[in-house]
């Protein structure tokens, strides 16, 4: 599947969001060149049987945007296109988080799902996000259990990440390529642990579904693209609620409207 400054507005929905109710490449190979035998000096034909063919390992795309930290947008590189937006949705999967990743689906509309890891407690959490990921999205790593980082030890905050990145690779085979930090607050220590693990580390440009007047599904769609922080490259925060999940064909439209395409999180460059 596939830029202007926040203002100081718009800092402070950054640092209020994810709410806390919840309880919670491969590297290019050449192919090894054929070698011969010798061919004796009586030819005979002989039917090769069973030979093996040169397996041309597959070639990761070149990146197409790059992340701006100054207001969390992605900028395009090169001539990738400009008018575009990144969908991405928290506290994954935890009970609509499988109907959004279907309806993205059937609107052929990418994102990233970041996962919390007290949501993959049972068999049936664990399927919910290998169905997630089998239908095309990439996913995040938020944490185990949703904490402040900044309250947090570094023993803890290293005890977040690094439990739900094992326990998402046992699931799917791979380990998460971006992380978030719950409230969008990190902490010098996180950074270099995220960016150590080789992980991208992500906040946003804007959301508003933790917001009273937005727990609506047609509100939350009118603010999510009306927002006067709309903007190129901007990064949607998302969570798992109901009435986003409501909103969510009603958002991808009217900014499909507005003239805008959807971010793959595959196209995005990952960490230097």
């Amino acid at each position: 599947m596939k830029k202007q400054l926040i203002g100081v507005a718009a800092l402070g929905l950054l640092l209020a969001a994810c709410s806390d109710e919840q309880t919670a490449e491969p590297e290019f190979q050449e192919p090894a060149q054929e070698v011969k035998p010798e061919e004796p000096e009586e030819v005979e034909e002989v039917e090769e049987v069973g030979g093996e063919e040169d397996v041309v390992e597959p070639v990761a795309a070149e990146p197409l945007y790059k992340l701006n930290e100054a207001n969390w947008t992605l900028v395009p590189i090169e001539q990738a296109e400009e008018k575009v937006v990144l969908l991405t949705i928290d506290d994954a999967p935890d009970t609509y988080s499988l109907e959004m990743a279907e309806t993205l689906a059937q609107l052929e509309v990418p994102a990233i799902f970041f996962v919390n890891g007290h949501f993959l407690d049972t068999d049936e959490e664990k399927e919910k996000l290998k169905k997630i990921h089998e239908l095309g999205f990439a996913i995040g790593n938020h944490t185990q259990t949703h904490p402040n980082l900044k309250n947090s030890s570094e023993e803890q905050q290293q005890q977040e990440i690094l439990a739900l990145n094992d326990t998402i690779e046992d699931v799917l085979g791979e380990k998460p390529q971006f992380f978030r930090a719950p409230f969008g607050v990190n902490t010098d220590f996180s950074r270099e642990l995220v960016k150590q693990e080789g992980m991208l580390l992500m906040n946003w440009t804007y959301g508003y579904d933790w917001e009273k007047d937005y727990m609506e599904a047609s509100a939350l769609a009118d603010i999510m693209v009306n927002t006067p922080y709309l903007t190129n490259g901007a990064n949607l925060l998302m969570h798992d609620r109901e009435w986003t999940a409501g909103a969510l064909e009603q958002i991808v439209t009217g900014l499909q409207e507005k003239g805008y395409g959807f971010v793959d999180p595959d196209e995005i460059q990952g960490v230097e």
